[in-house]
């Protein structure tokens, strides 16, 4: 294990915050709580001003545009969000079906926003259901490219934008695409790390700026940083057991914002489920990528929209 500081920055009460992203333009950290309550939360450091938007319906993640403002990820579609007022407008329904919730966001270096999904058929008792997508969103639309998933994670970007990691979480295995910057067509799947069993259970993912994938190990309190080439580099102990997702901010990206929840997925032997749903800091020494902007892309060509099996 690795010392690091890490410090509970927000007593957030969250019962699954998700997706932390940091805007370099305001100096704030915006994150979701995906339900109970669904919720849009933004934060700034140096005040300590949080505010909180009630979401109407589940919400799986969030993206900066280009030229301010955001656009936030419900169970059922992508929508444009006005902080003024509170509200959402639809700008694209879910192209999947009713049961498989939009979850786990992602901008590329080039300003593509991908979505993973959440199947809600999916449990411990039915392991089969798989009705769930990766998918980038396209003018045309929100483009399926690899399905097959029942709970999407670990979405990530090499720090060149060439490389796309992803996880289906029941799988224990994160795998890694090749990343056509120009077209944003995914090739060569290949598997990237697998954790073994006991471990804890993958949950998000973030790069650091010489390519190490930070990986949140839900159920065990772990922070775990592997090399390019999906070697175990340093592993950070955390003294709550639930973390979801971590992500690189403050003024120097050089500090580790890592969300967590309630969900009774501790496992036995682990300390800290008490300390569940907070916001937490971790300063381990590294520095992180300023997060890439929601930008329009053309379209990709029919050829190379879809990812191999």
């Amino acid at each position: 294990m690795t010392d690091a500081l890490v410090e509970r920055v927000l007593d957030a009460g969250n019962h699954l915050g998700e997706t932390p992203v940091w805007s370099a333009a305001e100096q704030a950290l915006w994150w979701v709580n995906c339900e109970q309550p669904s919720a849009l939360e933004r934060w700034e450091p140096a005040s300590g001003a949080r505010r909180t938007w009630a979401m109407p319906r589940r919400v799986g993640g969030l993206a900066l545009k280009a030229g301010g403002g955001l656009v936030v990820v419900l169970a059922d579609g992508i929508y444009d969000f006005d902080a003024a007022s509170g509200e959402v407008a639809l700008r694209l329904p879910s192209p999947l079906p009713a049961h498989v919730a939009l979850h786990e966001t992602g901008v590329d270096r080039q300003g593509r926003l991908w979505i993973g999904a959440y199947d809600h058929h999916w449990s411990p008792a039915n392991r089969t259901s798989r009705d769930g997508a990766i998918s980038r969103l396209d003018p045309s639309g929100l483009t399926p490219i690899a399905p097959g998933i029942s709970v999407a994670n670990g979405l990530a970007f090499s720090p060149d934008g060439r490389i796309l990691y992803v996880a289906d979480s029941p799988s224990r295995r994160v795998e890694a695409f090749d990343l056509d910057p120009a077209s944003g067509a995914l090739s060569n799947r290949r598997p990237f790390l697998d954790l073994p069993p006991g471990e804890g259970h993958i949950d998000g993912a973030t790069v650091d700026a010489e390519g190490g994938y930070w990986l949140a190990v839900v159920g065990v309190g772990q922070l775990r940083r592997y090399r390019p080439d999906g070697t175990l580099d340093r592993t950070i102990q955390l003294p709550f057991s639930n973390p979801t997702k971590p992500a690189f901010g403050g003024p120097g990206l050089d500090v580790i914002y890592v969300t967590s929840t309630r969900l009774p997925i501790t496992q036995p032997g682990v300390a800290g489920a008490e300390l569940n749903g907070g916001l937490y800091a971790v300063r381990a020494g590294v520095r992180g990528l300023e997060e890439p902007l929601l930008v329009a892309r053309p379209a990709a060509h029919p050829d190379e929209s879809r990812a191999p099996s």
